[in-house]
């Protein structure tokens, strides 16, 4: 590793990059096949989708539950050995699924199992490969490795509705699992515990710069994990930045990644087509969000979020009454990609002011885990408001108003002073 890291010398931190994008990008596959098996499911198998959309909302849970213990884990063991244990888990429980007749099955491989997998392959593992690796520029790379997901749409989620389409769910469950399984080698040959391991300092760093080492290094990594949520959650930012979270997940992953295809299907459009909206969807978001990055370097995130979250608002209450068509669409696509993962960079960054880099990271998987209860809050409610209701029209409108409240508590959002002493100090 030292060798191959040599005629690289600080820029190594770019190949570690690459890798842990394309780690991330196939979980973000991962997590939204559901909803391009949804319409297959429901047509082969007579599951309806409320109990399809109930194993999609346990995985979106466990996948954000698992983060913050997922980054302890990572300084108590090692970021190889757990992004690697993911992987492997990832591929099998997709691979097992294989095999499903029953609607429980999937709640125990999409949902139990390879929600635990792809919640270390997620936003967690980007603040923690950021925070490791890079000194200077972390805004700009952390929008990289966020607009990741949007890259996933962009990549899988054609090729997966076509596999739908042709061939029913399986297909999809097959590529997913063999996605995961191609990532391994990658990660096994590439990616170091640290710079420290390969004689190497943070990009941007001095010869003589050392990181500081996080507490979650020593002692039990539960407690610690538990500790840091309790100290965190005694402070005002924390609830802030966890309600805007949990906001941006109930109105992206939770409902759009989950339900727009069958929504879109609702209207007669067929899933390719759909699945090219969100790819759509996914070119804009990549560039909003590293746009969001670079801004972030720049601008109070504050404000960033509030503009974020109005805009999503819009869009979302503009979607039911747009008409579907073609040009509708087009204006959605742009106006909902350019921020759909946007909020990650200016989140990350306030969570660090306020509580510190050996604490942020994981004060920023609790804020995640936020996110994921909004996501599977969402993706259960729209399936059951679907069925109750017969159109997914109220709950896209509902999600918008939640977005707009958002923009308003970001604005709120104060770090001008540490949240809380770190541990090293505290008495």
């Amino acid at each position: 590793m030292i060798a191959r890291s040599q005629p690289f010398g600080q820029r190594y931190a770019l190949v570690v990059v690459a890798v842990i994008f394309l780690a991330l990008l196939v979980s973000a596959g991962l997590r939204s096949a559901p909803g391009v098996m949804m319409l297959p499911l429901e047509s082969e198998l007579g599951w309806r989708r409320d109990a399809i959309s109930l194993a999609a909302a346990v995985g979106i849970f466990l996948y954000g539950l698992t983060g913050p213990f997922a980054a302890a884990l990572m300084e108590r063991f090692g970021l190889r050995k757990i992004l690697l244990g993911a992987l492997a888990l990832m591929a099998g429980s997709t691979a097992l699924s294989l095999s499903m007749t029953e609607p429980w099955q999937m709640v125990a491989t999409w949902g139990v199992f390879s929600g635990v997998g792809s919640g270390a392959v997620a936003t967690v593992l980007g603040a923690t490969i950021v925070n490791r690796w890079f000194k200077t520029n972390r805004g700009l790379v952390m929008g990289l490795m966020s607009a990741s997901s949007a890259t996933g749409m962009l990549v899988f989620l054609p090729a997966l509705a076509w596999l739908a389409q042709s061939g029913g769910w399986k297909p999809v469950a097959m590529a997913v699992a063999i996605g995961c399984a191609a990532i391994l080698p990658l990660v096994w040959l590439l990616v170091p515990e640290r710079p420290s391991s390969i004689g190497l300092v943070r990009y941007g760093a001095d010869a003589d710069d050392v990181p500081p080492v996080s507490p979650a290094a020593q002692g039990n990594f539960i407690a610690h994990t538990l500790g840091t949520l309790r100290r965190a959650a005694g402070t005002r930012v924390f609830w802030y930045l966890f309600a805007t979270f949990f906001v941006c997940g109930f109105t992206t992953n939770g409902l759009v990644g989950t339900h727009l295809i069958a929504f879109c299907g609702d209207m007669g459009i067929p899933e390719v087509q759909a699945a090219g909206l969100l790819a759509l969807m996914g070119v804009f978001d990549l560039i909003g969000t590293t746009m969001s990055g670079w801004l972030t370097d720049r601008f109070d995130p504050r404000k960033l979020l509030g503009i974020y979250y109005g805009i999503r608002g819009l869009s979302l209450i503009y979607l039911p009454l747009s008409g579907f068509s073609g040009t509708a669409l087009t204006i959605f696509a742009v106006l909902y990609g350019l921020d759909w993962i946007a909020t990650v960079p200016p989140t990350l960054r306030l969570a660090n002011e306020a509580f510190g880099d050996n604490s942020g990271p994981i004060v920023f998987g609790w804020i995640v885990a936020g996110h994921q209860v909004g996501a599977a809050s969402a993706a259960f409610f729209g399936g059951a408001l679907r069925e109750m209701q017969g159109d997914y029209t109220l709950a896209f409108q509902i999600a918008g108003m939640t977005a707009i409240i958002a923009a308003c508590l970001s604005l709120l959002i104060d770090t001008s002073k540490p949240a809380f002493e770190p541990e090293s100090q505290l008495a």
